[in-house]
């Protein structure tokens, strides 16, 4: 009997296999180009015990890159079925290793307080734990508040990365402000997401566990 045939008889029809995008794409590529800035950024922002504007500046245009790409391969992943099982650990470690990295180095060099470094990692590091945690009941989704969160964070860090005086200097004090309120807002709001999906979820078990004791007795 034919295929054809076959699935006009009702029988089992085949899935259409799915083609799994490739390791090297555009989007891993520019995750891989993020992970190899970060020593970069490091090695141009310390050159010189940290004290040249100029080596500064090439610092900060490594982090702009990094940043820059940060937006563009997660949407070229999503957009274009790049998604790869490399792509999903590569991409948070490159996002966390820049960013830990640059706030490290600034409260090194003495241009930034321990304290906003230490409330800022705290954060990131306890959500992606976090979104482990609860990960087999569902995922909790970026939100807007995160995402504008991680805007001000990069306009922060780059703006002490720089050297900067007078009046920038006071405003990326009031940027850096923002970012760590933002930061703590919402950290408390994926917890609490976190907590509620949590509680779903164990409640939705729970429902499964008697709909089959039922099911059972029933027989």
């Amino acid at each position: 009997m034919s295929g054809a045939s076959a699935s006009a008889a009702g029988g089992p029809r085949t899935a259409p296999a799915v083609r799994q995008a490739g390791l090297w794409n555009i989007a891993n590529v520019l995750t891989m180009l993020r992970l190899v800035l970060v020593p970069a950024f490091v090695l141009l922002l310390v050159h010189d015990g940290g004290t040249s504007p100029a080596w500064r500046s090439f610092a900060w245009a490594a982090f702009a890159i990094a940043m820059i790409t940060d937006v563009f391969d997660g949407h070229l992943a999503r957009a274009y079925n790049l998604v790869t099982d490399f792509g999903k650990i590569a991409d948070p470690i490159a996002d966390k290793a820049i960013m830990g990295a640059a706030l490290i180095c600034l409260s090194g060099l003495g241009d930034l307080s321990w304290w906003v470094t230490g409330v800022i990692l705290f954060r990131e590091l306890g959500i992606t734990l976090m979104r482990f945690w609860v990960i087999k009941h569902g995922v909790i989704p970026a939100s807007r508040g995160g995402k504008i969160k991680t805007l001000a964070q990069g306009t922060a860090v780059g703006m002490y990365v720089l050297v900067l005086s007078g009046p920038l200097a006071t405003f990326r004090w009031w940027v850096m402000a923002v970012a760590v309120v933002l930061t703590v807002v919402t950290g408390l709001d994926y917890v609490r997401q976190a907590v509620v999906l949590r509680r779903a979820g164990l409640a939705r078990e729970r429902a499964e566990r008697a709909g089959t004791a039922e099911r059972t007795d029933a027989r």
